[in-house]
């Protein structure tokens, strides 16, 4: 009984409320002043940077966020100094003053060496263009003994030596040999085929890209060829020729019913050729087997 004789003294309670009292007073604090640092009752929607300059979005949100750029990329067709991706995602529930991961276009090109084309086919030679990271601009043909044989390479109308150093995409034009026969190459069909490729496509046949026409217009991915002059039915035609094509979105119209529809012009197209062929050959056996008749 005399280890509890505590709970009757006045003194022990009264310490015991002052003790409640400044756990509550101290919890209270605690709670405002989380609350207070992570904006727990302010949610905002972070905004969507990408394409957008860099500099000016530090400008302009560095108030709300804290920027830090961690890396810089090369893609093609995008503004130097534009956001490329950004974490937290655009449209994320976020709080004010949250850091914002940045990824930027590169504001310096990036830059490659040129490769020695001279001497080596065709072929090869846009491989290697392709692997450094340059284009063909465009196909030079001149006279020359070895046929689709790189004679010359030449950027902005002048020879470029191996080991130059050029910005990432760089066109360069190639002067290449018709060889001794001078023989035409074969115009191949581009009907359906991705936009993307009809370069290539083009230049490993020895021709040209000509005139590019979009008759609608949609994103890169879905444009297709639709029409194209000199076309598959010409034949072949001269090393080096432009080839003009037009483009029509591959979402708006059924490139596989065109294709039927452009064979079945083709067919209709060679048949009078064909009877007025077979009709000549006929006349022309009977008008013999008469006169044999004849002379007998």
């Amino acid at each position: 009984m005399g280890r509890l004789q505590f709970l009757k003294d006045k003194k022990f309670y009264l310490n015991l409320l002052l003790i409640l009292l400044l756990c509550g007073v101290l919890l209270w604090l605690t709670f405002r002043l989380l609350d207070k640092y992570t904006r727990h009752d302010k949610v905002y929607t972070m905004p969507d940077f990408v394409g957008q300059d860099y500099r000016e979005v530090k400008r302009n949100y560095s108030r709300d966020f804290n920027f830090i750029l961690i890396d810089s990329v090369y893609p093609k067709g995008q503004e130097p100094g534009s956001v490329y991706q950004q974490d937290p995602l655009p449209g994320s529930k976020i709080k004010k003053g949250r850091n914002v991961y940045a990824i930027i276009v590169a504001v310096t090109p990036e830059k490659t060496i040129m490769p020695n084309l001279k001497g080596i086919s065709l072929r090869e030679a846009i491989g290697r263009l392709e692997s450094s990271g340059l284009e063909v601009d465009h196909l030079d043909y001149v006279d020359y003994s070895y046929r689709n044989n790189i004679i010359e390479q030449l950027y902005q109308g002048k020879p470029v030596e191996q080991g130059t150093e050029l910005v990432k995409g760089s066109k360069i034009a190639l002067r290449v040999g018709l060889g001794q026969d001078k023989t035409n190459v074969k115009v191949p069909n581009l009907i359906g085929k991705p936009a993307e490729e009809i370069k290539r496509v083009l230049n490993l046949a020895g021709l040209n890209l000509g005139t590019e026409t979009s008759e609608d217009y949609d994103s890169i991915q879905y444009m297709c060829v639709r029409r194209m002059s000199p076309g598959p039915s010409s034949g072949t035609v001269k090393a080096g020729t432009y080839i003009d094509v037009w483009y029509h979105s591959s979402r708006t119209l059924d490139f596989k019913k065109e294709m039927k529809e452009l064979l079945h012009e083709d067919s209709i197209t060679n048949i009078p050729q064909t009877i007025q062929i077979d009709t000549i050959t006929e006349t022309i056996e009977t008008t013999d087997y008469e006169e044999t008749e004849d002379e007998f």
